[in-house]
């Protein structure tokens, strides 16, 4: 649930930020929608960034995890064979 919150973030307050910002600083500059586009760009390519990193994060955690395991049920399996 922890990684979907994450997620779930890095998609959405970007995005959001953009589309406030990018849509004041059109109206103020009249220059609608070219601000408000190119934040939205922007966004995308952190929410990508963010859930890159997240990812990558994950994927190390549980590989360490499992050499963890592993190694604990070796020890095991050693105590065991020597009794």
């Amino acid at each position: 649930m922890e990684i979907f919150a994450q997620i779930s973030g890095w998609i959405v307050a970007p995005i959001v930020i953009a589309l406030f910002v990018g849509r004041a600083l059109d109206r103020k500059y009249h220059s609608e929608p070219w601000i408000f586009l190119g934040l939205t760009f922007m966004a995308f390519f952190i929410s990508i960034s963010g859930i890159v990193i997240i990812t990558v994060k994950y994927i190390k955690q549980i590989e360490r995890e499992t050499k963890e395991k592993k190694l604990k049920q070796d020890k095991n399996n050693e105590r065991n064979n020597k009794l």
